[in-house]
């Protein structure tokens, strides 16, 4: 379908452009070159993590670090089922069993209390997600739960990239945190991720996964006649030059565009919250929302349907994220869940209704989107 006004756009300028052709033009290293190292130290520094590893995209990054931290089969890992189905495959993926906690209704983190009542012998770590660009409400309490029952904590930070809770940035709680470059991201090269951590050895173990097992020269594989060893099984998840290039421009730009789309969110939110029935996204105090992502609740399934509805017809595109992962094919028959296992995420998933929202949106196609709201509910 021709969208009138999509649910996203990326934003990109001249400087994109050329970042992009100035590899293209060096005509050698479209893979391993300088900017991988360049945007691993940048987004390392920005978060205060000492090593960044780039990946080709959020879900191989997410997947190579519970690989490094030897997650397995029969260990068990703890993670929300209101997320993007990545974060509980790559734990699958690995023969491990992913275990669904459910969420509160503030922020669409995990709960703690629920967490805790799913922690067994087997629990080797906690995912917690940081939804839509807004920071955990509970990823304090989440860390010392971790702390007390020796868990990993891993931040699944994919949406939320520059956000905060009491000036302390998302990424900053767990032992190592994913972030993501997809196409709908803050700032994206279509694909792409990294992983932030503070361990020496785990990073060391992040590079060798990422690329075949090898140990690396100083040169790097391709700069290099010497013959390298391999040590362990390893997989080809490396970030190309050309998407490191695209995301380090991005990043340089990183202010700017959380700047334009937390002025639009608060355009929405002035007036959507004038509405009867609708919850607007709201930052608590301390919280700085990076808005990846503009949701608004509703009452019900039925009165969201149809406004969702209301606003195709208008050609305003819209999406719900997310629908229960614990309720998809593969979850029910490989580990056996079933409607009713997680009530607050079940009923809120037929709650929740995304709104587009990017840097570009003109404020005639917000009051198209806010007028269209209005009528629906009318």
């Amino acid at each position: 379908m021709s969208w009138k006004i999509p649910l996203f756009k990326m934003y990109w300028d001249t400087q994109d452009i050329a970042a992009v052709t100035s590899v293209i033009k060096r005509g050698s290293y479209w893979t391993m070159g300088p900017e991988l190292e360049q945007l691993e130290n940048s987004i390392a520094s920005f978060i205060g993590k000492k090593y960044g590893i780039t990946y080709n995209s959020g879900t191989s990054a997410l997947h190579a670090t519970l690989l490094a931290y030897d997650i397995k089969q029969d260990d068990e890992v703890i993670v929300p089922s209101f997320t993007f189905i990545a974060t509980a495959n790559v734990v699958a993926l690995t023969g491990a069993t992913p275990v669904f906690a459910d969420v509160e209704t503030h922020s669409y983190g995990l709960d703690p209390v629920n967490v805790l009542e799913k922690i067994t012998s087997k629990t080797k770590a906690i995912i917690p997600v940081h939804y839509g660009g807004g920071p955990c409400k509970n990823i304090k309490t989440l860390k010392e739960i971790a702390k007390e029952h020796h868990l990993i904590l891993i931040e699944d930070a994919a949406e939320s990239l520059g956000a905060k809770i009491h000036d302390r940035l998302v990424g900053t709680f767990g032992d190592a945190a994913m972030f993501s470059f997809c196409q709908n991201k803050v700032i994206t090269a279509g694909e792409g991720g990294i992983i932030v951590t503070d361990s020496k050895h785990i990073a060391e173990k992040l590079r060798l996964i990422r690329s075949h097992g090898r140990v690396e020269s100083k040169e790097g594989y391709f700069a290099t006649t010497q013959e390298l060893d391999y040590i362990q099984a390893g997989y080809n998840y490396r970030m190309p030059s050309i998407n490191a290039a695209l995301v380090l421009s991005q990043f340089k730009k990183f202010d700017k565009i959380i700047k334009m789309r937390r002025e639009k969110a608060a355009y929405f939110t002035k007036k959507l919250s004038k509405i009867k029935n609708i919850r607007a996204p709201a930052e608590s105090k301390g919280e700085h929302h990076v808005y990846q992502l503009y949701t608004i609740e509703l009452p019900d399934k039925k009165t969201r349907d149809h406004l969702q509805q209301q606003l195709t017809k208008a050609g305003i595109m819209t999406k719900v994220y997310f629908e229960p992962i614990h309720l998809k094919t593969y979850y029910i028959k490989e580990f056996n869940y079933k409607q009713g296992d997680l009530p607050v995420t079940e009923e809120l998933s037929e709650k929740l209704l995304t709104l587009p929202l990017y840097p570009t949106l003109t404020r005639k196609e917000m009051n198209y989107i806010i007028t269209t709201i209005e009528k629906g509910y009318k």
